[in-house]
């Protein structure tokens, strides 16, 4: 999700939930996505791993981005659209997990602890390094989009 404030992008990034992002900020952001099953649509997958992360349903058009593979070999396939939210309103599903290590006791956090709305310079900064490429693009694409007027 992205909007235009005072002439200027601004992207919506998501912070992990869960134990191993508590104290982790710069680089940890990443754009709302989840998991794909085999025989699934990208873009419906992008759509619901989005509300399902966020409680914000998007909205068309959506703006295919060029695909980009994390360090760790997944390939994230992302859209872009324009929308708006409250960061403070956002609601995330949850996981489960065992926490501590080899406690045998299971823990729900959500997915998604936080939100926030940043300006690119900004965004960069906080976001996976392999994300920023997404970034660049949606703003090419949305600014382009205010200069010419549509």
């Amino acid at each position: 999700m992205y909007r235009i404030q005072a002439g200027r992008l601004q992207v919506l990034l998501a912070h992990p939930g869960g134990p191993f992002f508590r104290n982790r900020d710069e680089g940890a952001w990443t754009i709302p996505k989840g998991e794909v099953e085999a025989g699934e649509d990208l873009l419906e997958v992008a759509k619901r791993e989005f509300f399902e992360e966020t409680g914000v349903a998007p909205t068309v058009p959506f703006i295919a981005l060029t695909p980009i593979k994390q360090k760790g070999g997944k390939v994230v396939h992302a859209w872009a659209f324009h929308g708006d939210c409250d960061p403070a309103e956002i609601v995330s599903n949850t996981f489960t997990m065992e926490w501590p290590p080899k406690s045998g006791k299971q823990v729900e956090f959500p997915e998604i602890d936080r939100a926030d709305f940043f300006d690119v310079a900004a965004a960069k900064g906080k976001i996976n390094t392999a994300q920023i490429a997404l970034v660049e693009e949606c703003e090419q694409i949305a600014m382009g989009k205010q200069s010419s007027g549509t």
